[in-house]
């Protein structure tokens, strides 16, 4: 398959670029800085630096889409939000533009969204099925995905991936807990009690080449372990993963003076299950939280 990617330099995609061409599909990546994408793949993709030349996306067989500005990275402001918007719907919309336009349009579009698109759920179960809760994460999250719905039609399926945390040393939140953890002074944040629905990398590339490989699946799909755990459990299973000890918690007050509004991305949570994933037949290497850390640290 021909397959263009934009957020190829990211965690996920790039795991999931080198995932692509060891299976000999071809890549072509569309990345702000083309050089420095091409220090991570060399030429074993092709580059684009935009879409702006492009007429249609013909000559692609499909278009994974993970581009976004980082969302905990700074404090949302009015300006913050406008920018977390805006890189997500602004290139979402233009993908699926080319789409429509193509006469001979990619099978599939597989676009990023994330568990935040359900909002604070507090200790409710969640599946795609249920309502989400109307706040900023909800009202980023819902846009996103109907700009890529645009893109749907009887030749082009469209795939909706509410990713939760992703799990690797190499990049993501795990990354930036670890150093804290490492020197004794992690530990849970607020009552503990938020669910933190994750994903194991590896389960995150396989489940999108799942999506990608396996036809007639549409629509959202929570990429997430079939077992969230509570922030205390999740603290408690790093500790040990990494054989440091923990004594501080820090008070939601903290945070909330620390992050401001964005807060809510570690103070609240979902209980997000992978119900459509699992009905369409995935199997997760890891379920376990403790079984995932240990296959992340094993080599560390």
């Amino acid at each position: 398959m021909h397959i263009l990617i934009t957020g190829a330099t990211g965690l996920i995609g790039r795991h999931l670029t080198k995932n692509l061409l060891l299976q000999s599909h071809r890549i072509t990546v569309l990345s702000r800085n083309p050089l420095h994408a091409h220090t991570l793949f060399d030429d074993s993709v092709n580059y684009l630096d935009s879409l702006d030349t492009l007429n249609s996306l013909d000559g692609f067989d499909a278009v994974i889409n993970l581009a976004g500005e980082p969302i905990a990275d700074k404090r949302w402001t009015s300006a913050q939000k406008t920018r977390l918007c805006n890189s997500r719907w602004q290139l979402t919309a233009q993908l699926s533009k080319l789409i429509t336009q193509s006469e001979n349009p990619p099978s599939v579009f597989i676009s990023g969204s994330a568990v935040g698109y359900y909002g604070n759920q507090g200790q409710s179960v969640v599946t795609e099925d249920d309502s989400p809760h109307p706040e900023f994460t909800h009202t980023l999250c819902q846009r996103w995905e109907e700009e890529a719905l645009l893109a749907k039609s009887p030749r082009t399926r469209v795939c909706l991936i509410r990713t939760g945390i992703v799990l690797s040393t190499e990049g993501g939140a795990l990354a930036k807990m670890l150093p804290i953890f490492k020197i004794g002074l992690g530990g849970p944040l607020g009552s503990g009690l938020q669910y933190m629905p994750w994903i194991h990398i590896n389960d995150m590339v396989g489940a999108i080449i799942f999506l990608l490989t396996t036809p007639g699946l549409e629509g959202p799909f929570n990429m997430v372990s079939p077992y969230p755990v509570h922030n205390e459990l999740f603290t408690d299973l790093l500790t040990s993963a990494i054989d440091r000890p923990h004594f501080f918690r820090t008070p939601a007050f903290v945070i909330r003076l620390l992050m401001g509004e964005s807060a809510v991305l570690v103070l609240t949570g979902q209980r997000a299950l992978p119900k459509r994933l699992e009905n369409a037949g995935y199997r997760f290497e890891f379920t376990e939280l403790d079984k995932a850390f240990e296959n992340l640290f094993q080599n560390k």
